[in-house]
């Protein structure tokens, strides 16, 4: 990614507080004015990254698929790793081909990765039979569709999963025209094939050739190894004690969206439920997407004596402003004491993980869905501006 250059009006604005601090001796009057502006410069130069999953739901991909659920906060956990921290959008494509109960199935870019997580959920290997499948849909559907941010310092990339060619219809949404429509959006397909399937991996270098992406072959069912750390126990009991820390706020759709996330977290394995809780905390957020109070404070997106009664839960809509005031900074308070414990299993999780990630390369365990992501990922992301 390009370094980040400040406008004029940014270099002006710098300009004129040195020259105020040379003036005159800062006063207390004088702080307020230059954190919003080291705030807005921050926020400007950090980067962005956009993934899509495109991803082949025929029946012959089961345990892919099975394997990406288990997975997906781990390899958006590694993305967000990245120095500088980026702000991360996901999205999904599923597909399949005509005569089958979808042809695609999709669901849009977003930075709420517990939706996504849900969606991925929904996802169940059936269909196909025959060999070819809705592929050059299932790009179109993703390039075209897919609600990409417009900047041009955006790193936007697409990681087509599947194991057989694309079918040819006349419909005008031949691979190779939406190649050219990739490339001139900036946008990377990194092709991951699995198992050995002839006429495949023709198909799936070219496409990685030209869109500027990578070509990678792993075996049918994705060969993806759980890793297991030894902080994943207690992460998982904390953030059950985090979740009661949690204030839904907002419509009812919106509260209980939060409820539910919540409740898929901690039915979900103690690994991915550790995953979960590092991308969270790494991002800043306890719940992905909007609807949780103390996350909307701390973000500036609400304030309390702004928020309505029918935005709370039941049992907190009879509380007084007092008593509501006085509850929350209660919350808050847990939530910090929790997550400073968080804070140290999350790092003392990664260098574990990153420990057994360099034992399973040297023993050439290499081949697997999510390591190919992590490299071909590092790799464009370093030209870039973005390291691990």
């Amino acid at each position: 990614m390009k370094a980040h250059t400040l406008s004029l009006h940014s270099i002006a604005a710098l300009f004129i507080v040195g020259l105020s601090a040379q003036a005159a001796a800062p006063s207390k009057d004088d702080k307020p004015d230059a954190a919003p502006e080291t705030a807005r410069i921050q926020k400007m130069q950090k980067p962005k990254v956009e993934v899509i999953f495109v991803l082949d739901t025929t029946g012959s991909m089961s345990g892919l698929i099975e394997g990406a659920k288990q997975k997906i906060w781990s390899i958006a956990n590694d993305i967000i790793s990245a120095k500088p921290k980026p702000e991360v959008r996901f999205g999904l494509v599923g597909y399949r081909d005509r005569g089958d109960a979808y042809v695609t199935k999709r669901a849009d870019l977003t930075d709420d990765l517990d939706k996504i997580h849900a969606h991925l959920h929904e996802f169940k290997a059936n269909g196909g039979g025959d060999t070819p499948e809705s592929v050059s849909e299932a790009l179109h559907e993703a390039i075209v569709k897919m609600p990409w941010s417009e900047e041009g310092n955006v790193l936007r990339v697409i990681y087509l999963v599947g194991d057989a060619p694309p079918q040819q219809y006349q419909d005008g949404k031949d691979w190779k025209k939406v190649c050219q429509k990739a490339q001139a959006k900036g946008i990377h397909i990194n092709t991951i094939q699995c198992g050995n399937i002839a006429g495949t991996a023709e198909v799936w270098k070219a496409i990685a050739t030209r869109s500027e992406g990578a070509y990678a072959l792993i075996p049918q069912d994705g060969n993806m190894v759980a890793i297991d750390a030894p902080q994943d126990k207690e992460l998982s009991e904390l953030n059950v004690e985090i979740g009661k820390t949690l204030i839904p706020c907002g419509s009812k759709n919106q509260r209980q969206e939060v409820t539910s996330k919540q409740i898929a977290a901690e039915s979900a394995k103690p690994a991915d439920n550790a995953s979960r809780l590092s991308y969270n905390w790494k991002s800043e957020k306890t719940v992905q997407g909007s609807g949780e109070l103390i996350d909307s404070l701390k973000e500036g997106k609400m304030k309390l004596d702004e928020v309505s009664k029918d935005q709370l839960p039941e049992e907190l809509s009879k509380l007084s402003e007092s008593e509501l005031k006085a509850h929350v900074e209660e919350q808050q308070a847990k939530r910090a004491d929790l997550q400073s414990r968080v804070a140290t299993l999350v790092k003392e999780r990664d260098a574990y993980v990153q420990m057994e990630r360099k034992k399973m390369a040297t023993s050439g365990q290499t081949d697997s869905f999510d390591e190919q992501v992590s490299r071909s990922l590092h790799e464009q992301a370093a030209k870039h501006g973005i390291a691990w």
